[in-house]
């Protein structure tokens, strides 16, 4: 199917228009002359079926329709010039990966990892942005995701893989100055303490008391952050007791400004996947990344 898209020239000419507010600016930019500025735009209005620009006092500027169309095609020329520099320089070898990632997952596991990844593979280079929820890949410029969630959840991302990297098992952690000299918390003793809470998993303590078979009527209740990196912060300033992954506290662990408070951990429903598209074919990168990350999983997992 032939895609409904105006040149390139055209796009490049409006672009710089609208960045100088000026087609002589433009042209002066582009080496053209004005009027084939003006001509490339005129093409591209009546392309689109709108005025992009009026007339000024001054020269031109930006109609409503034209400033929201600029901030669309500045964005997307600045990406494919990215992605034609990058194709250039590494010649089909080596790139760039943009990968979508839970952001304390990505934070705590994978990129305190990433300078083994740049040792093993120096012409990759990995772009990370957050994402918390499934998106359709066909609409984003992600090669690839790491997400957190159910076995349900990943089955039911439309158009995609999922290769699971690793449980998640999680253990009450606290500041070293709540356990007062003690080596552990029984869980019973644990339940009159403060207890912080993770926002989007609310029945997090509810479920863990209930696999120790200890009541606590103050379960649900406590301070609630929404990242998983907040809930970290807070435990270590001895706010409370918090219900954590032990993977995204390695260093904090590592470092004693978490302990263990009770060591009785519990398996959940989520695990963390990487999630690539559904297609026949993916580019080097991409593989060499899977093969890498899959690898670290198990070294984990050990």
């Amino acid at each position: 199917m032939r895609r409904k898209l105006p040149t390139t020239q055209s796009l490049l000419c409006f672009e710089a228009a609208a960045r100088h507010d000026s087609y002589t600016r433009a042209a002066q930019e582009l080496a053209l002359t004005q009027s084939a500025v003006s001509r490339q735009i005129t093409l591209l209005e009546d392309f689109l079926g709108l005025k992009l620009f009026r007339r000024t006092r001054h020269g031109v500027a930006l109609t409503p329709a034209g400033q929201a169309y600029a901030r669309q095609v500045g964005t997307r020329l600045d990406a494919l010039e990215r992605d034609t520099l990058d194709a250039m320089a590494h010649q089909g070898s080596g790139g760039n990966l943009t990968l979508a990632a839970m952001p304390s997952f990505a934070t705590h596991w994978l990129i305190p990892r990433l300078s083994q990844l740049a040792s093993e593979h120096p012409d990759l280079l990995v772009h990370i942005e957050a994402r918390t929820r499934p998106f359709l890949f066909a609409d984003s410029e992600f090669d690839a995701a790491l997400y957190t969630g159910t076995s349900e959840q990943v089955r039911n991302w439309p158009g995609t893989r999922a290769e699971k990297l690793l449980d998640e098992a999680v253990l009450p952690v606290c500041s070293p100055r709540l356990m007062a000299g003690r080596s552990r918390i029984e869980a019973a003793a644990l339940a009159a303490m403060p207890l912080l809470q993770q926002s989007t998993r609310p029945y997090g303590w509810r479920q863990w008391f209930d696999a120790m078979q200890v009541s606590a009527p103050a379960a649900l209740n406590g301070a609630r952050y929404e990242l998983f990196s907040m809930l970290a912060a807070a435990a270590t300033q001895g706010l409370g007791v918090a219900l954590m992954p032990t993977l995204l506290i390695a260093g904090e662990l590592a470092r004693g400004e978490l302990v263990v408070a009770c060591k009785e951990p519990l398996q959940g429903e989520r695990s963390y996947y990487l999630i690539t598209p559904e297609q026949t074919e993916e580019r080097a990168v991409l593989t060499q990344f899977r093969t890498w990350v899959l690898a670290q999983a198990r070294l984990d997992a050990r």
